[in-house]
């Protein structure tokens, strides 16, 4: 049984799963880290642990972010979007962000793709 203030579990837009995306942040840099799943328990642990804590949908259970590796987020703000269907976390990153070792979930796997800008189509 979570703990998470009624209100705001009430503001949030739950997955037929129950569960919420969250983007997670780095504090200095802006970079997008990674992307985890919380729900409503890792949320409330998250708010008032300030240790970042996701549910993991394959292993399905809570584990907070660093607990085996030490690579841990500290968290320094919670928000919300528009819609109430993601959760972005700022955090300070102790260690790697990805469990592959790099400082994001996203270092090196950029796509490939041929998009032309909208301002050039504007003025072309």
């Amino acid at each position: 049984m979570t703990s998470l203030d009624p209100d705001l579990a009430a503001r949030v837009r739950w997955n037929d799963d129950g569960l919420v995306p969250a983007v997670v942040q780095d504090l200095d840099s802006k970079a997008v880290l990674m992307l985890a799943w919380q729900d409503a328990d890792a949320l409330h642990r998250t708010l008032t642990t300030g240790r970042a804590t996701y549910w993991s949908r394959s292993r399905q259970q809570s584990w907070v972010k660093g607990e085996t590796s030490g690579h841990v987020q500290w968290v320094h703000g919670a928000s919300l979007d528009c819609d109430g269907d993601t959760v972005l976390l700022t955090v300070r990153q102790v260690g790697a962000a990805c469990h592959t070792g790099t400082t994001t979930c996203f270092d090196g796997r950029e796509l490939t793709a041929t998009v032309s800008d909208p301002l050039e189509r504007r003025q072309g």
